[in-house]
């Protein structure tokens, strides 16, 4: 993806128009100039038609809304090969018109033509400032995707008011000579290179999440350490990148596999917890804390909130377009399976009462993977951690507002995806997802190798087989060896890169046992994986990976099941830091933004993109909230660039964000920070949110609320662990892996090479049969 990156030169003054009618003299049919047709959906009232109020010549455009329920209505280049312009993979182009606007929630939308898929909804590129007299927009495209062979573009108005447009112009963007240069060994510019940091990680965090400044919150809780939690020791730490150093935390609670997401102000919301270990007997398993807290980056302090209605080990966290959060799923104060759906107010600072907050009484399981839609609904990718997930197809869309559940076909066996990774491709504006790895902690196979794609832009949207996951070498206790065959992993990391990449690491092959050393960059342009190099650290449970303000990912931790932690910390740098300098931001003009705001920086020589990613909130395998969104350029000269803010917030929710420019080489700029909000509502001339109409035709029927219930029975031994043997953070898995025979001598064996030592036995019963002499100590003979 990175050689198709084209730098930010503008095109020369005289580069032909590939507008075909461009200032609309030609009449057509339906009251329509040649080659412009009218579109759009929804219910509403409109005109679309020519006018003789033009900037030159005779004629303009006009497309007027009068009364609006939902949907817009766009004036557009005609859809064919004798109108649509022509465009090469890999390139972009500088589009421009001349405006007048009544209504603020005007864009210039943008369609391509795919060889293969035909035509469909690409992007929004600018919002439309009111005005009363003519005035000019311009906007360069993102590069064009390949296998695109035309574009259509023209304006949508998707509130009341009326826009009229006239002198429409595209050019090809002429690209400077590309000169990339090697950093390091060649192996290294093509794969990237880990360095393990000298200090280590003081804590034994299984969360992590980026603050605002830059430093990241690494959450520990308990630590998975049933000592620490009878002592009541609860640990944080924040680490920064910069100076390299950490700083240990005063915690609270047992944020022990809780859940977290940034608000909108940049304190992190941190909800639920560890309340208890499961007894030794195994007849009671862990249990939710109702406890919430807000972490503070300007004092890193912990302050509680109100707690939520039910308790939630392992809940989702989803942060929405308004700001509020949303969770579900996660086991209660008793053990069994939370069907209480909670609801976060940013405008009150509060958990919600339950009778506030609309039921399914559905049970998602534990860390759902829930997604924010750019309609404002929820989709859930069938990603979770420990269990089958739910019933139904293993993905579905969840509408909020009306409270109904639609299921969603095409996953992979869903039965299998358990600690799988599913991320909104990068931009977000192309509403794509995509789901890897997995496997069952029940049955505990060998974690495989699937992938799955979904296009949330379509009617009726279904997951389709992606690429295999590239395979490395799996470490089962007798040291590393290739993988063959189907196996892949489980534990899966996944980390949105600057330059559009995905970048997938760590996990093993069977549940918490059997380090898999594999990394590879997933291209959404071409759907294709590229094998990098893998972490030297073993990273399955209780490990995460995370981008840094720098460009570099960070990966921390690993807990396997004979109870040891990995403090080490590793660093990749991708190949794109090794091939020559990077740019520079070298000012934002504001750093409060608002939505379909325009936004300028300069920087140091030019850029071919730039793009906001939220920052990281992983635990799990889990950060649903993960996101780049594109912002497209209008470029007023090689260093001096306007970004054309998204006016939907369910595209990128209220926060704070990294803000990267990126050069034609694909390498990054440092990101400056900048926070997206508002805009309040007392501002008129703010822009609504352009919302699309796509996913609106499923074909499974929208589910109702069940019978109100309390809770769901889970099973003590969800999370893959017989309790009869060891301490409680000790897992001996309940099933083992099929190449175990099931004999005491093959299960103490596997017991032995995976570094368990010495097992107490739990009570009289020895459900596994590793104490055949009844001495009380499993494995001695």
């Amino acid at each position: 993806m990175t050689g198709a990156l084209l730098a930010a030169a503008q095109a020369p003054a005289s580069a032909a128009n590939l507008i075909s009618n461009p200032g609309f003299e030609t009449a057509g049919t339906d009251g329509m100039p040649q080659c412009w047709e009218k579109s759009g959906w929804g219910d509403n009232d409109f005109t679309i038609g020519a006018t003789a109020d033009a900037h030159s010549g005779t004629k303009a455009m006009k497309v007027a809304v009068t009364r609006r329920v939902e949907g817009d209505r766009k004036a557009l280049i005609t859809e064919s090969a004798a109108c649509a312009p022509a465009v090469t993979a890999d390139s972009q182009y500088d589009l421009s018109l001349w405006y007048k606007s009544t209504t603020p929630d005007a864009s210039i939308t943008l369609f391509r033509h795919d060889a293969t898929a035909g035509w469909q909804y690409w992007t929004d590129l600018k919002t439309l400032d009111l005005s009363g007299s003519y005035a000019q927009a311009t906007v360069r495209t993102p590069v064009v995707p390949a296998g695109t062979d035309r574009i259509t573009w023209g304006v949508s108005v998707y509130g009341t008011g009326s826009v009229t447009t006239d002198d429409y112009a595209m050019a090809e963007v002429v690209p400077p000579p590309v000169d990339p240069v090697c950093g390091g060994t060649t192996e290294q510019c093509a794969k990237g290179k880990w360095d393990v940091l000298p200090t280590q990680n003081p804590v034994r965090s299984m969360h992590s999440v980026v603050l605002k400044n830059g430093k990241v919150l690494l959450i520990a809780g308990s630590g998975n350490d049933p000592a620490a939690f009878a002592a009541g020791t609860f640990t944080s730490a924040v680490y920064d990148p910069v100076k390299g150093t950490y700083k240990t935390i005063p915690t609270p609670a047992d944020m022990f596999c809780s859940g977290h997401v940034q608000l909108a102000d940049g304190r992190v919301l941190v909800m639920s917890g560890n309340k208890a270990y499961p007894t030794a007997d195994g007849k009671v398993g862990y249990e939710g804390l109702k406890d919430s807290y807000l972490f503070d980056p300007d004092t890193e302090t912990y302050t509680r909130t109100n707690d939520m209605n039910d308790g939630h080990w392992y809940p989702s966290a989803t942060v929405l377009g308004s700001g509020d959060v949303v969770s579900f799923g996660g086991l209660r104060e008793d053990s069994t399976g939370s069907v209480t759906a909670e609801k976060f107010s940013a405008a009150q600072n509060k958990w919600l009462p339950m009778n506030q907050v609309n039921q399914t009484w559905s049970y998602w399981g534990l860390y759902p993977s829930m997604i924010l839609m750019q309609d404002g609904r929820l989709f859930y990718s069938g990603s979770h951690v420990f269990g089958d997930g739910t019933p139904g197809s293993g993905a579905s869309v969840y509408d909020y507002d009306a409270n109904t559940i639609t299921d969603v076909p095409g996953l992979q066996n869903k039965d299998q995806r358990d600690q799988s990774a599913s991320v909104l491709l990068p931009p977000a504006q192309d509403q794509r997802v995509l789901t890897m790895g997995g496997g069952n902690v029940n049955s505990n196979p060998e974690g495989n190798r699937l992938t799955d794609i979904i296009d949330l832009k379509q009617p009726n949207p279904s997951y389709v087989a992606g690429p295999l996951l590239p395979q490395g070498t799996a470490d089962q206790g007798a040291g590393a060896k290739p993988e063959t065959g189907a196996q892949g992993k489980m534990y899966v990391s996944a980390v949105l890169l600057p330059d559009g990449n995905v970048f997938e690491t760590g996990g093993g092959l069977h549940d918490r046992a059997d380090p898999v050393y594999e990394a590879s960059m997933f291209d959404p342009t071409t759907n294709a994986f590229t094998p990098m190099a893998p972490d030297p650290q073993k990273r399955t449970y209780h490990s995460s990976s995370f981008l840094l303000p720098d460009g570099r990912v960070m990966s921390t931790g690993d807990n396997p099941g004979n109870g040891t932690w990995n403090h080490n910390v590793s660093i990749y740098t991708p190949p794109y830091l090794l091939k020559g300098p990077r740019p520079s931001i070298t000012s934002v003009i504001n750093s409060q933004w608002k939505y379909g705001d325009t936004q300028r920086i300069t920087v140091d020589r030019p850029i071919a993109k730039a793009e906001l990613i939220r920052p990281a909130a992983v635990t799990h395998s889990s950060d649903p909230n993960q996101r780049f969104v594109d912002l497209p350029m209008s470029v007023i000269n090689g260093k001096t660039i306007d970004l054309n803010v998204t006016s939907n917030p369910n595209l990128a929710p209220p926060g704070w964000y990294m803000l990267f420019g990126v050069d034609a080489n694909g390498i990054p700029s440092v990101a400056q920070w900048v926070h997206l909000g508002g805009p309040t509502a007392l501002d008129a001339t703010a822009s609504a949110a352009h919302v699309h109409g796509f996913a609106g035709d499923l074909a499974a029927s929208a589910k109702s609320p069940s019978a109100k219930r309390t809770s769901v029975p889970v099973s003590t031994t969800v999370s893959g662990c017989d309790r009869h043997y060891g301490t409680v953070n000790v897992c001996v898995p309940t099933v083992f892996p099929g190449t175990v025979k099931a004999t005491t001598k093959a299960r103490c064996a596997w017991l032995a090479s995976h570094g368990y030592g010495r097992l107490r036995v739990n009570g009289k019963d020895d459900p596994l049969r590793l104490d055949p002499d009844r001495n009380g100590i499993a494995c001695r003979s």
